[in-house]
């Protein structure tokens, strides 16, 4: 159940960040190029939830994980 959970908010948290970036995208760049890089960064996050691809990879999804711990059931 907990892993579901945590699907669930990591979704969540990849729609902030298509949501976001979209917008901020939106104001300099045409609306289907900010749309297809809020995707791509909300792909990035989801699928390989190595945020901006560093190679502290393991870090990130050590803290994410913890976090989901400590407030999620």
């Amino acid at each position: 159940m907990a892993n579901r959970l945590h699907q669930l908010v990591d979704l969540l948290v990849a729609g902030l960040i298509a949501g976001t970036s979209v917008f901020l995208w939106g104001l300099v760049v045409p609306p289907a190029i900010a749309l297809w890089l809020a995707t791509l960064f909300a792909a990035i996050y989801y699928f390989s939830r190595n945020p901006w691809g560093t190679p502290r990879g393991e870090q990130f999804n050590a803290f994410i994980d913890d976090l989901y711990d400590r407030y999620l059931p």
